[in-house]
């Protein structure tokens, strides 16, 4: 199908637009509407209908605390580590200069 643009009047062309935005309403309409379709046959073969699948319950998220504090930095009794993760800076200095571990334990 091939429309021969130039040949037509500016009220023929204003009509066309009208006529493919209707048409491209209709189209996503029904587009939405087989798309409707596809998605409940796909929830009816797990043995789902449409509305039990929205209506499930959304993921819970769960927040992690913040780790309790296991170890103290004996020269700043504000820096703490809670064992997790990469040992700070002071703790290392403690290891290197001799210190147990156990040593700064709360």
């Amino acid at each position: 199908m091939s429309l021969d643009l130039t040949e037509m009047s500016r009220k023929d062309l204003l009509q066309l637009q009208k006529d493919v935005e209707k048409a491209l309403k209709d189209a996503e309409q029904r587009e939405r509407s087989e798309a409707l379709k596809a998605v409940e046959k796909a929830a009816a073969e797990y043995g789902f209908s449409l509305d039990e699948v929205l209506s499930a319950p959304a993921k819970v998220v769960v927040r992690k605390t913040k780790a309790v504090a296991k170890y103290r930095n004996p020269e700043n009794h504000d820096e703490t580590w809670s064992g997790r993760g990469r040992k700070p800076h002071w703790v290392h200095t403690a290891i290197s200069n001799g210190v147990d571990i156990s040593d700064l334990e709360i």
